[in-house]
């Protein structure tokens, strides 16, 4: 399993793919929050914080991750590879973890060089490292996991199909869901219990949960939780290939 995951990591770093990835993430969060005015921009906002990041990553995440997976198993069914990983001594579930691990890990890889920002925003403050230090760590936790859910969905996604584009869409559509769907249909359903219950099948309710700093061990077992969920839907659909 471990050869697998250091495998899709080199594959990631041997071409241009993780570095367009990390780029494209740092490129998008400087410009909203350093360049363009706006609601976004730390400088005009006056505030120490980085909430302008917790908010616009999401949005980024939610595009990029899937053009990271999209890849990861379409590729190997298009190629006829799949059943030849088949063929070594690692089941299903293995190489499943090992492409999941790997895209988690380009996510991990493009939180790091944002802890500039933490540092810039922390100078800025009056006094210097006036800022929400509880709030902030919360948000980046809640960000990995974020994404550690976009890549589980994303690797559900690519196996579902032969098609890279036709995966990236279905990972979109279905993260987007996850993360904002519910808390539209919430809305429809009204106030009371159904519309709270609704709420919290969201990703959004618990990452803004833990954007307040408290690391809540329902909002650790949700997001661990649903990424189980979708990588055994994922070994699912890869046993019922031999039906």
């Amino acid at each position: 399993m471990w050869a697998l995951f250091k495998k899709e990591i080199t594959g990631f770093f041997s071409s241009l793919t993780g570095y367009v990835v990390i780029a494209v993430f740092l490129l998008l969060n400087s410009l909203f929050i350093w360049i363009l005015p706006g609601q976004f921009n730390v400088i005009e906002n006056g505030y120490s914080s980085l909430d302008s990041l917790f908010s616009i990553a999401p949005w980024v995440f939610l595009f990029l991750v899937p053009a990271i997976t999209m890849r990861m198993i379409s590729e190997e069914k298009r190629n006829g590879t799949l059943e030849l990983l088949y063929t070594r001594p690692v089941s299903e579930l293995q190489i499943i973890l090992a492409k999941f691990l790997a895209s988690w890990a380009l996510v991990l890889c493009s939180l790091i060089p944002t802890l500039i920002y933490f540092w810039s925003v922390a100078r800025l403050g009056n006094p210097a490292g006036n800022m929400d230090m509880g709030g902030t760590w919360g948000s980046y936790a809640g960000l990995l996991f974020l994404g550690g859910i976009y890549a589980a969905i994303g690797i559900f996604a690519s196996a579902l199909t032969g098609n890279q584009i036709v995966a990236f869409i279905v990972a979109v559509f279905v993260s987007f869901l996850m993360y904002l769907g519910f808390e539209f249909l919430s809305g429809l359903a009204g106030a009371g219990q159904i519309s709270f219950f609704i709420t919290r099948l969201g990703i959004g309710y618990h990452y803004n949960s833990m954007s307040r700093g408290v690391l809540d061990s329902r909002d650790l077992l949700y997001f661990l939780g649903v990424m189980v969920l979708f990588i055994m839907g994922t070994r699912t659909l890869l046993q019922s290939r031999k039906w």
